[in-house]
């Protein structure tokens, strides 16, 4: 028997099918588990999400528009699933935004409060505003929230600059759902994943020789692939980690715990 089979939840932040969402879903339903989708509104982002659902072999999955900036679009979508399927054993949040002009070295002292605020808001509050939304679903048979993270949160990375302050606001998010939801048997966990080429990563600027430098430094000489990201999420997923939460979990090869 697969580790997922019977479970079913959401994932949040398929952009195609080098994100991390991508391999987190293709690793669950390869697993078992049956997976709902969302996408941003938009004719555009729909078809992108459907094509990376082909390519999971998951063509005609549950799927709804969310902007996750407006609390009435989340609110929907757990509903809607609501009345789709039994249970919700699992909701991976895999979103983050910030402004790309804003994400070059030397440009942090010029974020404006705007642009920082908003950073925080889809980001890390949205961990907040979704796990409030799961939780009377889940807390029927308990389950697991698992969100993405990156190294940037804990130390200075040139360039992730207002990203890093948003992914440590979602760590501390992530600490403090899981001390009130575990009296629900609800697990709250973080993986800060490897720098992975993907849509998000490429608006970063100054990491274009990045792989390289990781390939030769990191503890497991090589970079970090996205099937490394989706097996934690089955371990964190699976009742393998009943007694996991509120953690951060690098997925990394080791890089972060080099001092240089």
């Amino acid at each position: 028997m697969r580790l997922l089979e019977g479970k079913s939840g959401l994932v949040i932040g398929i952009a195609n099918e080098r994100s991390y969402a991508w391999h987190i879903a293709k690793a669950l339903t390869d697993q078992g588990a049956t997976c709902a989708y969302t996408h941003m509104p938009g004719d555009r982002n729909e078809h992108r999400v459907k094509r990376s659902l082909n390519e999971l072999g998951a063509a005609g999955a549950w799927m709804r528009p969310m902007d996750a900036a407006k609390d009435d679009d989340i609110t929907a979508v757990f509903e809607a699933y609501e009345k789709d399927f039994p249970r919700l054993d699992f909701v991976v949040h895999s979103i983050a935004f910030a402004d790309r002009e804003l994400l070059q070295p030397g440009k942090f002292i010029t974020t404006p409060r705007a642009q920082y605020l908003s950073a925080i808001d889809i980001s890390a509050y949205t961990l907040l505003a979704f796990a409030r939304a799961a939780r009377p679903q889940m807390a029927k048979t308990g389950g697991a929230i698992l969100s993405m993270s990156y190294y940037g949160a804990e130390k200075v990375v040139p360039g992730y600059n207002i990203m890093g302050i948003a992914k440590a606001s979602l760590e501390c998010t992530n600490r403090y759902l899981a001390s009130e939801l575990g009296v629900d048997n609800i697990r709250v966990n973080c993986i800060s994943g490897g720098y992975l080429r993907t849509l998000a990563s490429s608006a970063v600027g100054g990491t274009e020789t990045m792989m390289d430098a990781v390939a030769a430094k990191a503890p497991l000489r090589r970079n970090v692939e996205g099937a490394d990201v989706g097996k934690t999420a089955v371990y964190l997923v699976s009742d393998l980690s009943s007694g996991v939460t509120g953690e951060t979990i690098y997925v990394d090869c080791g890089v972060n715990i080099l001092g240089a």
